[in-house]
């Protein structure tokens, strides 16, 4: 009688999943190549064990804005805090110490208790180092959330006023911004069974100007169409976690991360997503030196703005 019921729930849960097809440019879950021929766990997870957090998050003196002026700060990995004269924005915020067994390596740049008051939240998909509820619950103050469609469930009750779900290129408007979620190549499953949850990357216009947030995401030729719906003043780009222990290519290496920043046609190029969390084999140190060596390759080095942890931007 167990086993009956087991199974009938086991069939049940395998219905419900099928019901729910897997968004457009989802990344194979097939393993790569070789990933066996290598230990993530004791080439990776426990040296970082004993290494130290470096970075200091100290007290830091932002700069006033004028009106049409956008400041942008680097919190760390893709967070990011993006204002303006009137609104305040936060994107994919985390101030986790851990993902599970993986440790926090860079002291975030700006602690929750110096963010001014936030207006607007966004969360491009449901992994971990994206999706921190701790964060978001910290952070919460009644106030609107933006996610992908399917992931609205997973911020209910954190301490928003509404949750806006949105579908690649839908828009939400707040005030004098407009943001829109554009399509990536990547997948936005949270456990082993929600492969059905949506992901993406952020354009967020205001005043005439538009900053592009990628989230996650491959190389795919989809960067174009972003850049053909926009003109982009300002892309924030994944640069690490390129070298996956599942060998599967679900992040941009540095080189893929410049063909993107010139297929989207943006003016201005910051990395994220590097030196925060080790999240692949490659050394933290490789992804901003091989960008800017590449860059420079490219004759395009002074359209690169790496930031440090806590520094910010306007432009």
């Amino acid at each position: 009688m167990v086993k009956k019921l087991i199974q009938k729930g086991t069939e049940e849960l395998r219905k419900r999943v099928l019901k729910k097809p897997r968004p457009e440019n989802h990344v194979s879950m097939k393993l790569g190549d070789g990933w066996h021929k290598r230990n993530f766990l004791t080439q990776v997870i426990i040296p970082s064990l004993f290494s130290p957090r470096e970075g200091v998050s100290a007290e830091k003196k932002r700069p006033e804005l004028t009106v049409g002026q956008i400041g942008i700060t680097w919190i760390g990995h893709a967070s990011f805090l993006v204002q303006t004269t009137e609104h305040s924005v936060l994107i994919d915020p985390n101030w986790a110490k851990w993902l599970k067994v993986i440790k926090r390596l860079r002291e975030p740049g700006l602690e929750i208790h110096e963010l001014p008051a936030i207006d607007l939240v966004l969360v491009s998909h449901a992994h971990f180092d994206h999706l921190d509820k701790k964060s978001l619950r910290a952070v919460a103050s009644d106030q609107p959330i933006v996610v992908p469609e399917h992931v609205g469930s997973l911020v209910q009750g954190l301490g928003f006023n509404r949750v806006h779900e949105l579908r690649r290129w839908e828009s939400m408007e707040l005030g004098s911004l407009k943001i829109t979620l554009t399509p990536a190549q990547h997948w936005g499953a949270r456990m082993l069974h929600d492969k059905h949850r949506g992901f993406g990357g952020f354009l967020i216009e205001y005043a005439g100007r538009t900053i592009f947030h990628c989230g996650d995401s491959a190389w795919f030729e989809g960067f174009a169409e972003i850049g053909e719906r926009s003109k982009i003043d300002i892309a924030l780009l994944p640069i690490g976690a390129y070298d996956a222990p599942t060998g599967r290519d679900v992040h941009m290496n540095p080189e893929e991360a410049l063909r993107a920043f010139q297929a989207l046609g943006a003016d201005i190029m910051i990395p994220m997503h590097y030196g925060t969390f080790r999240l692949g084999f490659e050394p933290l140190e490789e992804p901003p030196d091989r960008l800017l060596g590449h860059a420079r390759s490219l004759g395009i080095d002074e359209k690169i703005r790496l930031l440090r942890e806590g520094e910010t931007v306007v432009f």
